[in-house]
């Protein structure tokens, strides 16, 4: 493992404010991607910038974009009367 490319669970909750087993949590349940390597789970660095926020994948731009439009087809006459107030 290759320190420069991977992060550590301890190291990732300390990041994130979490505890560890919370993390662990995230890991087990997919939530977090992360590789085992003998006893340790090891988070790409690359994939840690996208938990913090710092870089949003184009999946998920594509989600959030949808998600605003199905806003807007449904509630746009409201917004409107909201934002002339």
């Amino acid at each position: 493992m290759n320190e420069k490319e991977y992060i550590t669970i301890p190291k990732l909750a300390k990041l994130l404010g979490l505890s560890r087993i919370a993390v662990y949590k995230k890991v087990k349940n997919g939530e977090i991607k992360a590789i085992k390597i003998g006893r340790i789970y090891a988070i790409p660095k690359e994939y840690v910038s996208g938990i913090l926020g710092r870089k949003v994948s184009e999946k998920a731009r594509k989600e959030i974009d949808k998600a605003i439009q199905k806003t807007l087809r449904e509630y746009g006459d409201t917004l409107k009367q909201l934002g002339d107030e």
